[in-house]
């Protein structure tokens, strides 16, 4: 049996990993690229980076495709695309960037250390509104950790 870490080690030596501060750059001198935060709504409206869109990981490989209802079509059509993505950790965005690959994406990282190096390296994260997210709520999110109870036996 195979826990969530030992799937995410399986799948890093196949995947391209960008560091916060490359993406920024990379934002900077690449303005076509294509930012994909694949958490959850309402992690999405908590705080992203600008300019990202948000498809949430369950939906992720039914938007890259064409033909169903989900499909997004910039990312659908983006398979040779730069294409970055988003999660909280770096863990989810890894296991979904191997997927895409197998899919066809020939320009596909995930970011590491995820929204929280970003937010570490203290680069702009907006709210769903699009306002700025200050230190207090960055820090209000990213200081949660599992409960006593899901910690296991």
């Amino acid at each position: 049996m195979k826990r969530f870490r030992d799937l995410i080690n399986d799948v890093l030596p196949h995947i391209r990993e960008i560091f916060p501060w490359d993406l920024d750059e990379r934002i900077k001198t690449n303005p076509a690229i294509l930012l994909i935060d694949i958490t959850e709504p309402g992690e999405y409206n908590t705080l992203h980076i600008p300019d990202a869109i948000n498809v949430p990981r369950g939906i992720l490989e039914a938007a890259s495709d064409w033909g169903y209802e989900d499909t997004l079509p910039a990312l659908a059509a983006g398979r040779e695309r730069e294409v970055v993505l988003i999660c909280r950790s770096g863990n989810r965005s890894a296991l979904a960037a191997y997927n895409l690959q197998q899919m066809g994406f020939t320009n596909i990282a995930s970011l590491k250390t995820g929204l929280r190096g970003w937010f570490d390296y203290e680069l702009p994260l907006q709210d769903g509104c699009g306002n700025p997210v200050d230190e207090d709520t960055g820090d209000a999110y990213f200081s949660k950790g599992p409960r006593a109870d899901q910690l296991g036996p």
